[in-house]
């Protein structure tokens, strides 16, 4: 006995390794098997064991992950079990992505950069149902609307809890405003030591307001920003330096010293000491610096919040209720409850609430959220609806094929999700960067401390001690960080936007270089929905209904857009089925089964040849009449005769004409590849102004294309949305799926099309070129910013000009460093990618 399971809370292999062991340990199972990339456990029992049991057996084992049935979301219960732990919502990972995917279970800071851990968008935890409770008496809390069952009073909304990311920027923004209301008062004691008779020191001497400073800096270093230092021990600790270390170092000097000086004033030489023999302190230096921080971390939350924004307005789109058709009656169900197969009843302006065909009614839906595209769908029975989709102004009823995790809403955001966390290629270069950086800056401070203090005017110490801190403080290694993810993840939420989504980072640097493209025909060029035109019959033994009868017959088992044509042409025509035994599709040929004991083929010239089968010169010539009209014409054959042929036509999409015409003045060389006959294959090419394409090709000979092009040097984008063309959309440097194609299809691709038209390819390839662009900019940015920063800091241009640069001037410039990279990522929402 064998049962498929989803499984909740894997991030890495470490997960799902140790999820199959403890699965594996359950008493009558005989073998688990676990897929990280599906979330799926497949467990194979001796018999039936309860759902329960494993549920039980991972929550005593911790609790981090769930197991429930597939399409099924995570119980309440599990996901308040959750975030009572603190796991928040979802997993948090790494901004600056420095190791990797990796993700954590619990908010915290990077053990490797020290940023704060950003919260992944969790779509189980957007859909929970609306609760509400009462106001006094905070125990009573009910799924709907109501009175309280104990006072009577009327029962409130409940508050949803605060996303990790809001709950940090708001603790910032308190450690904030404190930090700056005991900073500001330190500052402006020392800034009035430049007056002409300083009016504070006719209340009390400068050491006096000295000690006032150092109290007034306790709660700034040791509350508001002491997770910084923390961060700076861990970093050495590690030897994982960042931007910490150097705050930590240069902030920690500043303050130490200054206590140092305070309490053993006598230490020091004269030059260190002002005319009252009181030492420079840096209370103002070290608290303003460690305040700036604040708010170049307090901003870069702020807008941390806006580049997964595009994800957040996909959850927004999905619904929490749906209303249920029971033995014909309506139930108005939470979104959780709906199991497949259910009959859901939909009312003009709501949200679809799950993915499934429409059963009765036709009405227009809204697709834009999805597709990108403004324009309302016409859908009639029959028809595909999609999660988060808005219903137009008529009821209809749907059954719902797919829900939970399996919807496409659902796939979508996952897919966002995993896409913003992955690495570009590019950011490599600023990984390697960053690698040396600390240390190289460490030793520019020390090189800058000792030629001030033996070349520097006097103070020279005085000198060599500011200026050294300033370049500890003004280098960002953090800016060279997000220069890159940033991009990424605005990027890859734009493409969520306009129907592209991207599976990982390393897609979108490819596309931006892709110079071929290979496309395929059926469901790529065309529209993908096939109609039959013409049955025709070469033998007198057998009339049109005869063809159709056995072309029926034996396409009631394929899948294929061509077989189902066929079938509802021959339901149409009120064809009667023959029973068929030992069916078989034929790669890239047809298909071949037994009827009424005689062995029967459909398919192209390869298949008639494959069954033995020869077609004579009067055939061939019939069916070029068609297929140089662009048509697909497949022979029938029973047992090794020729008996009739079916003409199947499908219409070119209106978009792909100009979307090739596109990507060719973008210098990108189109290729059709097709499975189809050559005269099909030159009619479709010349409409569309093709001069390179290859007809009759196998999967395996479209594998072998894509390889020929790679070997001279190409970098090859595939699109195709059928089996046929899994094998080489794997093997090309950007593989595209049509949204409207198979799982194996889009499993197999790096960047899959929602709508399945080829205008989506011109959106992938403008986005790639924005993000590029972007990114590139950012990395400039970072690396200009440093390479002049640090020197500036260090003093270079005071020879020349008496500039030096204040340690506090550079912080501020260090915290708006990052928030500018960030804020030019954000441009990245405002482009027009169509």
């Amino acid at each position: 006995m064998k049962h498929t399971y989803h499984i909740h809370g894997m991030t890495c292999n470490g997960c799902r390794n140790h999820v199959e062991e403890t699965l594996s340990k359950v008493k009558g199972v005989t073998k688990a098997m676990v897929n990280l990339e599906k979330a799926e456990a497949t467990i194979e029992m001796e018999k039936h064991i309860p759902l329960e049991t494993f549920q039980k057996t991972l929550k005593n084992d911790g609790g981090q992950y769930s197991i429930h049935k597939p399409g099924a979301y995570q119980h309440t219960e599990a996901k308040k079990d959750n975030q009572s732990k603190g796991k928040g919502t979802g997993v948090f990972y790494c901004p600056m992505r420095c190791e990797d995917d990796k993700t954590y279970n619990k908010p915290g800071d990077c053990p490797v950069c020290g940023m704060d851990l950003v919260e992944e968008q969790n779509l189980s935890a957007s859909m929970s149902s609306q609760q509400w409770t009462c106001p006094m008496h905070p125990e009573v809390v009910k799924d709907e609307s109501g009175s309280c069952p104990i006072c009577g009073m009327d029962l409130v909304p409940m508050q949803p809890e605060l996303s990790a990311e809001e709950k940090t920027y708001k603790k910032l923004l308190k450690k904030f405003w404190l930090a700056l209301g005991f900073t500001l008062p330190i500052f402006l004691i020392a800034m009035s030591d430049m007056l002409n008779n300083n009016p504070l020191y006719g209340i009390m001497d400068q050491k006096y307001w000295n000690w006032v400073q150092f109290v007034l800096s306790i709660p700034v270093v040791f509350y508001a920003t002491w997770m910084f230092f923390e961060r700076a021990y861990r970093s050495i600790k590690t030897w994982n330096l960042n931007m910490f270390t150097l705050i930590g170092i240069g902030a920690g000097v500043a303050w130490i010293f200054s206590v140092f000086g305070l309490l053993f004033p006598d230490f020091f030489p004269a030059q260190f000491k002002n005319e009252s023999g009181a030492v420079h302190v840096y209370f103002e230096a070290a608290t303003v610096i460690l305040t700036l921080v604040l708010l170049g971390q307090l901003l870069e939350a702020r807008a941390h919040s806006k580049t997964n924004s595009a994800v957040k307005e996909l959850l927004k789109l999905a619904p929490n209720k749906a209303i249920k058709v029971v033995d014909g009656e309506e139930v108005e169900v939470s979104i959780d409850a709906i199991e497949l197969n259910d009959i859901l009843k939909v009312k003009p302006g709501d949200k679809i609430p799950v993915d499934g065909v429409i059963t009765e009614g036709d009405t227009s839906i809204d697709e834009s959220m999805i597709t990108g595209e403004p324009l309302p769908v016409n859908k009639t029975e029959g028809d595909n609806v999609s999660s988060g989709t808005i219903n137009g102004n008529q009821t209809f009823l749907m059954k719902a094929e797919k829900v939970g995790s399996d919807t496409l809403l659902s796939q979508i955001i996952h897919m966002v999700n995993d896409a913003s966390r992955s690495r570009a290629p590019i950011q490599n270069l600023a990984d390697k960067v960053s690698a040396y950086f600390v240390p190289i800056v460490v030793i520019i401070s020390v090189i800058t401390f000792i030629v001030w203090a033996v070349w520097g005017p006097e103070p020279a110490y005085v000198y060599a001690l500011v200026n050294a801190i300033a370049v500890l403080i003004i280098a960002c290694p953090c800016a060279l960080g997000l220069a890159t993810p940033m991009s990424v993840m605005v990027g890859v939420g734009k493409g969520a936007q306009n129907g592209v989504l991207i599976k990982n980072a390393e897609a979108l640097e490819k596309m931006d270089k892709v110079n071929t493209l290979i496309i395929d025909k059926t469901g790529t060029i065309t529209e993908g929905k096939p109609t039959v035109e013409k049955v025709g019959a070469f033998n007198s033994h057998f009339n049109e209904a005869d063809v159709l009868q056995y072309i029926v017959s034996l396409n009631t088992n394929s899948e294929h857009p061509l077989a189902e044509a066929t079938v509802k042409y021959g339901k149409e025509n009120n064809t009667k089925i023959l029973k068929s035994n030992s069916f078989s599709a034929v790669t890239g040929k047809g298909v071949e089964a037994s009827i009424n004991s005689k062995q029967v083929a459909l398919g192209n010239t390869k298949m008639m040849a494959y069954a033995n089968a020869e077609i004579s010169a009067d055939m061939e010539s019939e069916a070029e009449t068609y297929q140089k009209q662009g048509k697909t014409v497949s022979f029938l054959a029973i047992g090794e005769e020729v008996v009739g042929y079916v003409v199947i036509g499908d219409k070119i999409k209106e978009t792909s004409a100009k979307a090739i015409t596109t990507l060719q003045s973008k210098g990108i060389d189109v290729v059709m590849l097709t499975g189809d006959n050559h005269d099909t294959a030159q009619a479709v090419a010349s409409e569309l102004h093709l001069a390179n394409f290859k007809a009759g090709m196998l999967p395996e000979d479209k594998l072998k294309e894509v390889e020929k092009l790679q070997e001279k040097g190409k970098v090859v984008a595939m699109a195709g949305d059928g089996i046929n063309d899994a094998p080489a959309l794997a093997k090309s440097d950007v593989g595209i799926a049509m949204g409207t194609g198979t799982d194996v299809a889009i499993e197999s691709a790096m960047i899959t099309l929602v709508k399945g038209d080829l205008h989506g390819i011109v959106k992938a390839r403008n986005l790639s070129d924005n993000v590029m662009k972007n990114i590139k900019q950012n990395l400039f940015f970072a690396l200009v910013y440093n390479t002049i920063g640090v020197p500036i800091a260090a003093g270079v241009l005071y020879p020349f000009f008496g500039i030096l640069l204040s340690p506090m001037i550079a912080a501020l410039a260090m915290s708006f460093s990052s928030v500018s990279v960030i804020t030019n990522a954000l441009r990245l929402r405002r482009i027009k990618i169509y």
